[in-house]
């Protein structure tokens, strides 16, 4: 019996993207350095696209508004696993999309009813 996804991070599609960025970003560094800022420019943003994209399409499918911040999300952890951020900062700035994530969530269960009460 398969468990429930509760989020995009539960994907193995999702966890695969996440390697193969860390893979890019290692192939990448083995490029003559005029290549690095060219072609390997061009290859870093394509391997973040895939990972970036299957989270905001996951999050789409519940709430819309929610896939730019699972996209968002992504890339901070892609950043956490390239050594960029140490699980704190990470954790810092994901406690901050929750957050906004509730406060969009509660917004766009308010804002109808609120339109609908004003004499527009």
């Amino acid at each position: 019996m398969s468990e429930k996804v509760k989020s995009y991070k539960d994907l193995l599609v999702w966890q695969k993207g996440i390697e193969l960025v860390k893979g890019v970003y290692q192939l990448v560094k083995k490029f003559p350095r005029e290549e690095t800022y060219v072609l390997g420019d061009q290859l870093r943003r394509a391997a973040i696209s895939i990972p970036s994209n299957i989270a905001e399409g996951q999050a789409k499918r519940h709430v819309p508004e929610f896939g730019s911040l699972a996209e968002l999300n992504t890339q901070l952890i892609i950043a956490k696993e390239l050594g960029y951020l140490d699980q704190s900062a990470l954790g810092g700035i994901e406690n901050k999309i929750v957050e906004l994530r509730k406060m969009i969530s509660t917004l766009i269960t308010r804002l109808p009813i609120d339109l609908l009460n004003t004499d527009h």
